[in-house]
């Protein structure tokens, strides 16, 4: 497979009124994505979508191409869709939509936290949410793990992102597809191998959340020693 067998205009991001969701649905239209915003209520979708309109608006850009609708069709109208929702409500969410996203790439950027000891790693019992993601999905669909590592106010923030993203996933090309999106993001992503390796940026997370609360700060992860070439 090649990069370009993933061509992506249009992102569908499932959970974009939440924290990390909206982050992430804000830097793609700074970056001239088309945003597909979905919630299960189609309404709040497009309250987020009046909020990220007028942020950009803010920001001296008002040609933002953002719309917002129920999960399902968000979906359907992504060319790569990203899961941000918390992981109580991915097997739903994914049970949902899992008709319309069949040959397309889902990033998967739900992190497994177990409230109220989030700061403690407890991985679920398929490994990771990525790789259970890839189960219920099956093989017609690269499930694509990234962006638990980085903190919704640096999203949300304009420039480039001050941390790295482990990506994974069973499909090289895809990954390169993710990372060539967050790299139109600003935000620089690495190969980390197969989804099943998504537990490690998953199980990061906890940790981090731990040296945020310690050090009141939004912590990240630097990659040393790799060239920019990805």
């Amino acid at each position: 497979m090649q990069d370009n067998e993933f061509p992506v205009n249009v992102v569908a991001v499932l959970g974009g009124g939440g924290d990390l969701g909206g982050g992430l649905a804000y830097r793609l239209v700074r970056a001239g994505y088309e945003v597909v915003i979905g919630s299960r209520d189609a309404e709040r979708a497009r309250s987020a979508v009046e909020a990220l309109r007028q942020r950009c608006a803010n920001m001296g850009q008002s040609d933002v191409k953002c719309h917002g609708t129920d999960n399902v069709d968000a979906a359907a109208r992504g060319d790569m869709v990203v899961l941000a929702v918390p992981y109580a409500s991915q097997r739903e969410t994914l049970d949902a939509v899992a008709t319309v996203v069949a040959g397309k790439i889902v990033v998967c950027a739900t992190v497994p936290l177990m409230p109220p000891k989030v700061a403690r790693v407890q991985l679920p019992a398929g490994g990771s949410a990525g790789k259970e993601a890839q189960d219920q999905l099956g093989e017609g669909v690269h499930v694509v793990s990234a962006f638990q590592n980085v903190a919704a106010a640096h999203l949300r923030e304009d420039g480039p992102v001050d941390c790295d993203v482990l990506v994974t996933g069973n499909s090289v090309a895809a990954r390169s597809a993710v990372i060539n999106v967050a790299g139109r993001c600003g935000i620089v992503g690495h190969h980390a191998g197969p989804i099943d390796n998504a537990a490690a940026a998953e199980a990061l997370t906890s940790v981090l959340i731990g040296l945020n609360k310690r050090y009141k700060t939004h912590t990240g992860i630097r990659v040393t020693g790799l060239s920019s070439a990805n």
